[in-house]
This record gives structure tokens, C-alpha cells and sequence, in this order.
């Protein structure tokens, strides 16, 4: 089964209509979704912003991270519940738009860039856990991280008004 045809498949189910046809489930998802959002990404760019040494240079990387990678992960976690079933919602419209298409590809990008830092620089991180100014591959891990979630809330947005 190709893609395309799960898409047909998918959008035709009672599940999605339910959620594209309902007064009230649509809405509360998407607005979950954007709260979720705000709340991951946020707290992913404030421990982003750490790692590339330009806010909270006085406390320690392990400190800022063990305290809102918890919440950013939680967040992250009713982001991708809620992003499901906005998918399954609009299935064709998402396959559709390149903007869903990109939205995906920096998805996949942010999560093998913060695998590639927790597999390499966050393991020598108590060498410089405490450094103002953290090593080269940190501040390129953060900026990284920065520019790929800006890119995913572009391409998001973009996807939902040109529908």
C-alpha cells in the first residue's frame, strides 16, 4: 500500500471525520497542539541557548537541562499525540503539502541532531558543564537545534493557512 493510498484510506475513516467534522475536538487538539508547542520549544531553546553559551552562563549545562528536559520531553510528547491526530484529521491535505513534507524532514533533523549530541557531546559534558562559553560542538548542537525548530514552527504555520 503506498502512502498516498493509506492517506485515502485514512482520511475516509469515522475517526477522521469525526475530528474534522466536530465543533469542539478539532479546535481543542490544534489548540493543544500550539500550548504544547510553545511549552517544548521553548524550554528546548532556553537549554539550546545554554549549550550555545548566551543565557544562564552561570549555571551549570547538567543543571538547566535535568530541570526543563523533563518538561520540554512532556510537552514534546502531547505535541506529537496531538500532531497525530491532527494528521489523521487532514490526511490528504497533509500529503499534499510540501510544508508538511518539510515540517517532517526538519522533525527528523532536530531528532538526529539531539541524538548526535547526546551519543558524542553530552557525554564529555561534566568536563564543561560549568564553561560560560560551552565547547565548539555544543554551541553548533544549540544554534543547529535553534534553526531546525524555527524551521519546523515555519513550515507548521506555512501548512496551516495554505490549506
Amino acid at each position: 500500500m503506498s502512502f498516498f493510498s493509506f492517506c485515502q484510506w485514512l482520511e475516509n475513516t469515522s475517526l477522521s471525520s469525526a475530528i474534522r467534522e466536530s465543533i469542539w475536538v478539532f479546535p481543542i487538539i490544534e489548540t493543544t497542539h500550539v500550548l504544547m508547542l510553545a511549552l517544548s520549544v521553548g524550554l528546548i531553546a532556553t537549554i539550546d541557548l545554554r549549550l550555545a553559551g548566551l543565557v544562564l552562563r552561570n549555571e551549570s549545562a547538567t543543571e538547566v537541562s535535568g530541570e526543563l528536559l523533563p518538561w520540554a520531553l512532556g510537552g514534546f510528547l502531547t505535541m506529537f499525540v496531538t500532531g497525530v491526530f491532527l494528521f489523521i484529521s487532514m490526511p490528504l491535505k497533509c500529503y499534499n503539502s510540501p510544508f508538511f513534507t518539510i515540517k517532517m524532514s526538519l522533525l527528523f533533523l532536530s531528532g538526529l541532531n539531539a541524538l548526535i549530541f547526546h551519543l558524542t557531546i553530552f557525554r564529555t559534558m561534566a568536563k564543561w558543564d560549568r564553561d560560560r562559553v560551552p565547547p565548539f560542538g555544543a554551541r553548533v548542537a544549540g544554534f543547529l537545534s535553534l534553526a531546525l525548530w524555527m524551521g519546523v514552527i515555519a513550515a507548521g504555520r506555512t501548512m496551516a493557512y495554505r490549506f
